[in-house]
């Protein structure tokens, strides 16, 4: 019997009208307040740290030894599937699945950031070191719960806009936990406190702004995906529930057609816009711009750059399928990486630089958030979305960790400098 031919009409495009509107969505504007609450930790034990300890005394060498407190962000995939197998005590019973994990990681992040508030790196090294590891581990696992949030919330389509809203506000988050504090600080210091006291009311003032993801999590509505799995789990040993979200994160994606070609893709897709981005500062100085041209062009440019090119990547992926959206990303970036071999040839000229700085961070973003959807895509079962997520991001930073030999080569065999000539 002949088949009958598919007569359905293919599926409406979104108008822009409802590409735009999607950031007002709820369920987007919840991962967009996560989004804040995950950027702003990642500098209290980093460099907004640092410039404390520096200003408390603290010699270089042990302020050097402080690099290792990221650590946790790097190997959250260990308990990853501690998130997606075990119940949090009350939180989970009462919020469900994510939302639980969600509220326990921001309160273990509190009570990190007030432990590290109350330290003195001045006499205690040790104690700000161990502070900062933990403020580290908790804001890593609310990344990876937040991570799993998303994937489970976010249908396919509204993933690239989820994930641009997340950016946006994790960008500001960061912001706040910088200049943010040091501002404050030194408030505090014109109204008569001591230095040290000064830094202490800070850090408690970035306590407090953890509570925006908190009332995030508490108004968000609890996944149907991460609702099912719960149920279907629910009698099952705790022991039984890590292993099937350990092993089974493995397993099966391995079983999925054309495993190794995905795999290939997610390691390749940013690898040459990673290692592009590694350059620009060492190629911005060498065409002999100045550290301010860096500061205000490089970073406050490319930052608002980067902003809009991540909403844009959201609108695309609304109007447009994610397999034609991965190609207009990569193509997008392929193409901006000539705008510097067009500022090689310029030179010194601040407007070139802008314009070069500009296109590739536009369309950079708009790829980050594509290609974030479409790792999102792969995480298809709720029993080990923690998991699977995090692996996934591993892999790909481990591949964009190792750029830097391969530029050092690439420069000895093409160098920049004589394109001015």
């Amino acid at each position: 019997m002949a088949a009958t031919p598919d007569t359905s009409p293919p599926p409406r495009r979104a108008t822009w009208r409802e590409a735009t509107a999607v950031y007002l969505q709820p369920r987007v504007l919840i991962v967009l307040f996560l989004g804040f609450s995950s950027g702003l930790p990642l500098a209290l034990s980093g460099s907004t740290l640092l410039v404390w300890m520096r200003e408390s005394g603290v010699d270089l060498g042990t302020i050097g030894l402080f690099a290792l407190v990221g650590t946790p962000y790097t190997l959250k995939f260990l308990w990853a599937p501690l998130v997606d197998a075990l119940h949090v005590p009350l939180l989970t019973r009462l919020l469900g699945r994510r939302r639980g994990w969600l509220v326990f990681a921001q309160l273990l992040l509190i009570a990190a950031i007030l432990l590290l508030a109350l330290t003195d790196p001045a006499k205690s090294p040790f104690y700000v070191a161990l502070g900062a590891l933990l403020v580290a581990a908790a804001s890593a696992t609310q990344d990876t719960v937040v991570d799993a949030f998303r994937v489970e919330s976010l249908p396919e389509n509204e993933q690239a806009a989820g994930m641009a809203s997340y950016v946006a506000a994790y960008r500001v988050g960061m912001l706040v936990s910088t200049a943010g504090v040091l501002f404050l600080v030194s408030g505090f210091e014109a109204t008569g406190l001591i230095k040290s006291s000064a830094w202490t009311s800070g850090y408690i003032a970035m306590a407090g702004m953890v509570l925006i993801g908190m009332i995030a999590a508490l108004a968000a509505t609890e996944p149907e995906q991460s609702r099912l799995a719960e149920e279907a789990t629910s009698g099952e040993s705790t022991i039984t529930r890590v292993t099937t979200a350990a092993v089974g994160a493995f397993t099966e994606f391995l079983t999925r057609k054309d495993v190794w070609a995905v795999l290939a893709f997610v390691v390749l897709y940013k690898l040459t816009d990673s290692f592009a981005g590694t350059m620009t500062a060492p190629f911005v100085i060498d065409l002999g711009f100045t550290r301010n041209d860096y500061a205000t062009i490089v970073k406050g440019v490319g930052l608002a750059a980067t902003l809009i090119g991540g909403f844009a990547g959201g609108f695309l992926a609304r109007a447009w399928s994610l397999e034609a959206c991965l190609w207009i990303g990569g193509v997008l970036q392929a193409v901006s990486n000539l705008a510097f071999a067009w500022l090689a040839f310029i030179g010194t000229n601040q407007w070139a630089l802008a314009l070069a700085i500009t296109a590739e961070n536009f369309t950079s973003a708009i790829g980050t958030v594509i290609f974030v959807a479409y790792l999102s895509s792969l995480c298809q079962s709720p029993l080990h979305t923690a998991t699977q997520y995090a692996l996934l991001a591993a892999r790909r930073g481990r591949a964009t960790s190792r750029r830097p030999p391969v530029g050092r080569h690439s420069l000895r065999s093409a160098c920049w400098s004589p394109c001015r000539a």
